[in-house]
């Protein structure tokens, strides 16, 4: 068997013993990229290597998997995954996500004491060698603070489907006590709680930095069974929610070709267009931070629609240009606007 056939049964053999409902044979190949019958072969060498495996009968299918995990030998961990734990505690820190980078640095301690001392003594170089030699870049913006007793908290409400309270220091009367339900945890520049207070069934965000007296308590609550964080995240470019609208963007000149490489949002389809330039569409909230961001794209980027969104650009470069041009000469401005 050739060495990518090895490595692709040990990656199965892996994924059936980390799977509590087990796999279909459907899903191993689509999961590995093989055809049907690829995944079946597969299957049934790791059925001869780890007998053990069980089948589970789910209505006229039949799901796999191999309980009780696998030996020591075959979940050694490669040298590249210590790394990108190592790189990913570095990046959470550096962002000051410290509560999860401790998080985080106890697996990577509980990983490393569980190999045995001779091959923890052949990799350590290596991998101390490529954390030092990379780096993932840090963006600029305000550092998260995190309290690693309100996370706990939040995350025992969430896991028990409890009701929280706290006064919160945001919002149109700071310091009120708020009662709701916890939908999730939202990680991004700043920390929130997403949730919707009692009497609500519309969710907001919660600043974790803004969030005091924080109590569970014993009265249940959950998020709707039709609730995805995903989901909702994904109705706003940043954090802020408003109404969903449909935007339309095209990218000319050299940013087309950086902008088909851009992400700006899960649902976008992008479209190339005869004349060179791109196409952008998605339907996202939020026109405010995503015209703060259309500006790093010069002129370069046009805005088809919505007509609300070339409005708020327009209102913020007015804002801008009146705060910093006074100390300017007016030819000057006029220079520079035109070019």
């Amino acid at each position: 068997m050739r060495h990518e056939k090895v490595t692709l049964v040990l990656e199965l053999a892996r994924r059936l013993a980390a799977s509590a409902e087990g796999m279909s044979t459907e899903e191993m190949a689509e999961e590995l990229g093989v055809c049907r019958r690829t995944a079946e072969r597969m299957r049934d060498a790791i059925a001869h290597v780890f007998p053990q495996m069980e089948v589970l009968q789910e209505g006229v299918s039949k799901r796999f998997r191999i309980p009780r995990g696998l030996d020591g030998f075959f979940q050694s961990p490669t040298i590249d995954e210590l790394v990108e734990l190592s790189r990913a505690i570095d990046t959470l820190r550096d962002g000051g996500h410290r509560n999860r980078a401790a998080t985080l640095e106890g697996l990577d301690h509980k990983v490393k004491s569980a190999l045995k001392a001779e091959h923890r003594r052949r990799i350590s170089p290596d991998v101390e060698a490529l954390s030092r030699a990379e780096l993932t870049g840090i963006r600029a913006g305000p550092q998260p603070v995190e309290d690693p007793r309100l996370l706990t908290g939040i995350r025992q409400a969430l896991m028990g489907m409890y009701q929280v309270r706290f006064s919160y220091l945001g919002g149109s009367n700071p310091g009120s006590v708020r009662t709701l339900v916890p939908y999730g945890l939202f990680f991004e520049r700043m920390n929130y709680l997403v949730g919707a207070e009692i009497g609500s069934d519309q969710p907001r965000n919660w600043r974790l930095d803004r969030i005091q007296n924080f109590e569970v308590l014993e009265a249940t609550g959950a998020a709707p069974d039709t609730f995805s964080i995903a989901d909702y995240t994904a109705r706003s470019f940043g954090v802020f929610h408003d109404r969903v609208e449909q935007v339309k963007l095209r990218f000319t000149g050299d940013a087309a070709a950086e902008a088909k490489r851009w992400r700006f949002h899960p649902g976008q389809v992008v479209t190339a267009q005869g004349d060179g330039s791109l196409l952008v569409e998605f339907e996202t909230g939020g026109m405010l931070e995503l015209a703060w961001h259309l500006f790093t794209w010069r002129t370069e980027v046009e805005i088809l629609s919505p007509a609300g969104l070339r409005e708020i650009m327009v209102a913020e470069l007015n804002s801008a240009l009146a705060r910093h041009s006074s100390s300017i000469p007016t030819e000057a401005v006029a220079d520079l606007v035109q070019s």
